[in-house]
Formats: C-alpha cells, structure tokens, sequence
C-alpha cells in the first residue's frame, strides 16, 4: 500500500481513523483537475462520492439556458453531499462541480462508502457533518435571495469568494452578474456604490475587496 498516498489523504481527512484512511487509499482514486475542469456534472448517473483534497471546486444549478446560479464552494477537507446522496439512490446530479483552481478530488466507490457507514464511526460522523455544512451553506444562501434586495446579495457573495479565494475578485461584472441572475450594469452600478463607500476598489480587470464589514 502506498503509504504516501494514506498520508496525503489524511493531511485533509485527519478526523478519520486509520482503518478508514486505509480503505479509501485501496478503494479512492485521486483525479486531478485544471481550472474548468468537472468533477461531475448535470445529469450524470454518479457511481462515487467526491471529497476535495486541494483547491477549490465551485458547485452550482443550471438553467436550461444555461445561465448559473452558485450554491456552495467545497475546500480541502470537504465533501459533496449532494453528491453522496445522488450515488448512494443511484440518481441522475442535479448539479455541476467545476475546479475554479488546480484540485485533487478523491473519487470514492458509492457501494463501498455504503458499507463504511456501518463499519466506521468515523466515517459515518463525516458523511453527518458534510451533510450538515451543505445543509447550512444552502440556507445561507437562501436567504440572501428571499430576504436581501440585490445590492446585499452582492456584498454576501464578495463576502464569500473572499473567504474561499482572497480580496482579488478576479471576475468580470458579467460573470458576477451571471451568478447572482442580474444584469451586467446593475452590478456595475451597485460595485460602483461600493468603491465610493471605500469597500471596493474597481481595476481594469478584476476587483480589490478593501473592507465589507460595515455591510
């Protein structure tokens, strides 16, 4: 068994006992991804479980215009509970993930998974607590579309990506405009406001988050 691989898996899944991590060394497949890469997408029969390892996986709906709307991000450490749910009632995702950075996503057999939850505690308190931080996520987001006007759901969303990606939001107004189902000169009329409230600073390219706390 390639010890390396165990210790690797462990540096981001420490919570899990040795005889797990031994387990999904033997029965996980690590797969890499470059940005834009999918690590599963919308109507696909799913047949593992995904946990993120490295980087950062964006999970979000898509209409059938193909217009997106973002739900979660998913970390080192974190898994995809939907699609663990999808995997394990042998259902069509609902959802696409795609690498927003270079990410080592671990592909774990749906079958195998199922057996753990009987044979490990451990495991059984993961697959809880990753359904509970999704759970959580979605509510969060929820929120921000029945009970915010616009320009908060804006200052929620770059108080996100901050917390995941950094103060740089590297993302045209479009784009932004694209996830949050708005206009591209709305967004730039409500960015705007922020820059001359000093909690932005608007670039050429992409856009410096100063300050959102008094939001």
């Amino acid at each position: 068994m390639d010890q390396d691989k165990i210790n690797h898996i462990q540096e981001k899944f420490p919570q899990l006992e040795p005889a797990l991590l031994l387990e999904i060394a033997k029965a996980g497949v690590i797969k890499h991804l470059e940005p834009e890469d999918e690590a599963l997408r919308t109507g696909q029969y799913l047949k593992s479980n995904v946990l993120v390892i490295n980087g950062l996986v964006k999970v979000y709906r898509e209409d059938e215009e193909g217009d997106e709307f973002l739900m979660y991000y998913l970390e080192g450490g974190n898994a995809c509970a939907l699609s663990m749910m999808c995997a394990a009632r042998n259902e069509q995702s609902q959802v696409l993930a795609k690498a927003i950075t270079s990410a080592e996503v671990l592909m774990i057999p749906a079958h195998v998974s199922e057996q753990w939850l009987v044979k490990f505690p451990s495991w059984h308190n993961f697959i809880i607590a990753s359904y509970r931080a999704r759970f959580d996520e979605l509510l969060q987001t929820l929120d921000s579309i029945v009970f915010k006007s616009l320009d908060e759901r804006l200052v929620f969303y770059l108080k996100r990506h901050q917390k995941v990606l950094g103060k740089e939001v590297r993302l045209s107004h479009q784009q932004i405009a694209e996830e949050l189902n708005s206009s591209r000169e709305v967004i730039s009329r409500l960015l705007k406001k922020l820059e001359q409230t000093g909690a932005v600073i608007l670039h050429r390219n992409y856009l410096e988050i100063i300050n959102l706390d008094l939001f």
